[in-house]
């Protein structure tokens, strides 16, 4: 089964993640099929919160990619737009 789940690949005390296109088989840090965008939940300065390809997403969801419940509630928070 294909899945869209986050890599974490920040230092300590300092999260971000991958969002990744994967094999459930492999183990959270291993081998992907596609980088999707990325999540910084602490952003300083200039730096992003989220980014993420909703087009590139979609098409693997169309094609049986399941998104985790996180990378879910991300893409919802993405296709709404900013908060104001």
């Amino acid at each position: 089964m294909v899945v869209i789940r986050l890599n974490r690949v920040g230092s300590v005390n300092e999260p971000k993640y991958r969002v990744l296109v994967a094999d459930s088989r492999y183990w959270r840090g291993g081998r992907h099929l596609d980088v999707v965008g990325y999540y910084n939940p602490k952003p300083r300065g200039k730096d992003k919160m989220l980014s993420l390809d909703v087009e590139k997403i979609e098409t693997w969801v169309k094609k049986g990619a399941q998104p985790s419940e996180r990378v879910h509630k991300l893409l919802k928070i993405a296709k709404e737009g900013p908060r104001k």
